[in-house]
């Protein structure tokens, strides 16, 4: 029998957290870093509209249809042993993507990686679980890790920015090869094996069903968008939401489901993977359009666009660090719930953006300040209202509405804007711009830019102005969308006041499984 383990974490423990922060920085800089990619990334392998989509979304997508999967597979067979092979996996994929001779190729890559990344977050947060038994030092280390998956978005762009000011593009994917390397070096000897003392069979079409919903789903939104109100656009959309309700029956029936719907009975629980899911819709939409207005609106370098960013992941940590030292005092669902309100300051601020980086980068800093609280303890209540047994799985469903989010908003907001910038071309047409150039420019501003370029000056100029109009106009339109949307997660975090008490005095948590370093 082995020995019950202190009910304080000593110094191997919070030194395993620190490893298990290097997946957390990379699977969050790896989708916010390729934001300052894209316009050099675009002149070079020329993609279309929807394949600049699919480069930019491809790897949330894939990161949120598999890491309901990977959670289960951890409970199964060992956290530790999921998280190695994810690391294994996704230096593999980086390494293709940097490389990657054309759209097709990177698309392709970046699904791999996001398959690779679903394996590292559910794994480290249920690790985290068997770390920290007690409750309060739990609460610090989901904490510190949050800030690590909030400061690799945040710092994505900083670290991009450096890397392209000397590099091409393909060099930000290859910033995973160190630290994926320290991973793989110090986790067998730092971090335990972690699994549920009983498993059953995984069932292989509730892996596919959960991963063809959100793709078909997003495919349907994003063909809308390029096609406009279009039968076969609806087909695929109507298609991907009986794929999930099919997905769900199963659920229902399966003595050892993929997801447990069971989990969503509780209310904290519920509660907080629906405001992830809003929650990242906003921030990373946000992210997106952000990136690349300080580049190609206001004629950022990639270096200086980073620079104007820091504010934003200053503001996560201290926000973070703030929060979680009040828990004690004031109910979470308090917090997270004037966090979002307070939030909605961001968005009427981006309505107002010109051509001041201040007024953009001030909406950003407010918006991300805002809704840190939500993404901090939000995964604590998710994590801590789980059964032990269940902690990868419920560890996966919180990444799951966060990655879900992300990838949504990148989509959908996305697609969205690219819709009301396509629309502002075509009703400032500019005459004499051959019909094929004008064509091309109303896809996205990358290409409207590089178009102006190849025409006279005379032509090339206001092409080029009427472009970053139209984007500046699909970055307001973008914010309103996303007020109604923060109102709406202040609402329904506030629901759980109640049931959501001021984090206890330290206590152990004696059920939870002893992790074993092996």
């Amino acid at each position: 029998m082995s020995p019950q383990p202190s009910a304080r974490a000593g110094a191997r423990e919070w030194t395993a957290l620190a490893v298990l922060g290097i997946p957390a920085v990379l699977v969050m800089m790896n989708m916010s870093v390729l934001y300052l990619a894209l316009p050099s990334l675009s002149a070079d392998l020329e993609p279309d509209g929807p394949q600049l989509l699919w480069i930019t979304d491809i790897y949330g997508f894939m990161v949120a249809g598999s890491l309901v999967m990977m959670g289960t597979l951890g409970d199964r067979l060992g956290h530790r042993r999921i998280l190695l092979g994810g690391a294994v996996a996704f230096t593999c994929a980086s390494v293709i993507a940097a490389y990657a001779p054309g759209a097709g190729p990177l698309i392709a890559a970046r699904a791999v990686q996001g398959v690779a990344a679903a394996a590292l977050a559910p794994a480290s947060l249920a690790m985290i679980r068997a770390l920290f038994l007690d409750v309060r030092q739990r609460t610090l280390a989901i904490t510190i890790w949050m800030m690590a998956f909030m400061g690799g978005g945040a710092l994505g762009p900083l670290v991009g920015g450096v890397l392209l000011q000397y590099f091409w593009w393909g060099a930000v994917f290859l910033l995973a090869l160190p630290a994926m390397a320290l991973l793989l070096v110090t986790g067998p000897f730092l971090i335990p094996e972690s699994r549920a003392s009983a498993s059953g069979r995984l069932d292989a079409v509730s892996v596919v069903l959960s991963l063809l919903t959100p793709l078909t789903i997003v495919f349907g939104i994003k063909d809308l968008a390029v096609r406009g109100f279009a039968l076969p656009s609806v087909g695929v959309l109507v298609a991907g939401l009986m794929i999930g309700a099919v997905f769900v029956r199963r659920q229902r029936r399966l003595p050892n489901p993929l997801l447990d719907l069971g989990l969503f009975a509780i209310p904290a629980f519920a509660v907080s993977v629906t405001g992830m899911v809003l929650a990242g819709i906003v921030l990373f939409g946000t992210s997106l359009l952000t990136s690349q207005y300080l580049q190609l609106v206001l004629g950022l370098s990639p270096l200086e666009a980073g620079l104007w960013q820091l504010p934003t992941a200053v503001a996560g940590t201290v926000v973070a660090l703030v929060v979680s030292s009040l828990t004690g005092r004031i109910r979470p669902a308090v917090f997270m719930s004037a966090g979002a309100a307070f939030a909605v300051i961001g968005p009427i601020l981006l309505t107002q953006v010109d051509t001041n980086p201040v007024i953009l980068v001030s909406g950003s800093f407010l918006l991300f300040a805002g809704l840190t609280p939500f993404m901090a303890l939000g995964t604590n209540l998710v994590v801590g209202a789980a059964p032990p047994e269940r902690a990868g799985a419920a560890s996966a469903i919180s990444e799951t509405g966060a990655e879900l989010g992300g990838a949504l908003g990148i989509a959908v907001l996305g697609s969205i804007a690219t819709g009301v910038y396509g629309s502002y071309m075509l009703d400032h047409a500019l005459p004499g711009v051959p019909s094929q150039v004008a064509e091309a420019a109303r896809e996205t501003l990358p290409a409207a830019l590089q178009a102006a370029r190849r025409l006279p000056e005379n032509l090339g100029i206001p092409l080029a102005q009427t472009a970053r109009d139209a984007f500046a106009h699909s970055l307001h339109v973008h914010a309103l969308i996303t007020i109604p949307l923060l109102i709406a997660l202040a609402l329904l975090t506030l629901t759980l006041r109640r049931t959501t008490p001021p984090q206890p005095p330290s206590q152990p948590q004696a059920t939870t499984p002893t992790p074993a370093f092996d």
